[in-house]
């Protein structure tokens, strides 16, 4: 699943799911370009990958703002001279049950999990046009798919990522544009680290496969989604949940 020759744009890399994709697609050959807010974290992983021998270089974009977006692609653009992959990871949390939520909670979770989204797409869909070739992948959630009590937030801006994902994928299609999504289950992450124990142990009761996953394990979900062996899926949503949810 060689992904050399192309250029892959990844958001929220600077830890993480976003972290692992971004060395996964490099080590497939790809020039990874990470965005997120934080630069100190964005150059450590540009240097992780560097030692590698592969290329890839630092963005500081908070998705939130759409002008960054805006100049944050173009620059990506600039330095790599167009964009094939486009993999929209970035994602916060601000739970809460609905009663007592607020609304500032409420716009900043869609803003960030499901507007950037949008942004980024309609910012990278003319680099991929003109080579007629591109890979949009979508990091959802299993929640967007079941719910979740106290996230209404998070998993309408997950859910939205579906939706949006299958629009996309019959926009573009005819030009050898792919869009999929990637819905994670419980993964190890920074996010999932601050959950209670007894939480996390109830978790991995619902999950056959008996174990919590890790970044590596959606990170090759994504890579496999922006090759070319898997040409033929669009608009497909691949759960990487170990068995949480199924059907």
């Amino acid at each position: 699943m060689s992904l050399s020759g192309r250029v892959a744009l990844v958001t929220g890399a600077s830890q993480g799911i976003g972290r692992a994709c971004a060395q996964e697609l490099a080590k497939a050959g790809a020039s990874v370009a990470l965005a997120a807010r934080n630069q100190e974290k964005l150059q450590e992983v540009v240097r992780e990958i560097a030692a590698h021998g592969n290329t890839a270089a630092a963005f500081a974009i908070d998705v939130g703002e759409e002008e960054q977006i805006k100049s944050g692609i173009k620059a990506v653009v600039a330095q790599f001279g167009k964009i094939d992959i486009l993999v929209n990871n970035a994602g916060i949390t601000r739970d809460q049950l609905v009663m007592r939520m607020k609304r500032a909670d409420w716009d900043a979770v869609i803003n960030t999990n499901l507007t950037s989204a949008y942004l980024a797409i309609q910012q990278t869909i003319p680099s991929m046009l003109k080579q007629r070739w591109g890979r949009i992948i979508n990091i959802t959630s299993v929640f967007g798919q079941t719910g979740q009590a106290g996230q209404a937030n998070y998993a309408a801006s997950k859910a939205g990522l579906i939706g949006l994902t299958m629009a996309i994928a019959r926009e573009v299609s005819s030009r050898n544009i792919t869009c999929n999504a990637v819905a994670p289950g419980f993964i190890e992450t920074a996010m999932t680290s601050a959950l209670s124990d007894d939480f996390k142990q109830n978790a991995v009761k619902m999950i056959p496969l008996g174990r919590v996953g890790t970044p590596e394990d959606v990170a090759h979900a994504v890579r496999f989604l922006a090759s070319e062996e898997a040409s033929y899926i669009t608009g497909h949503v691949l759960n990487v949940n170990g068995g949480m949810l199924m059907g």
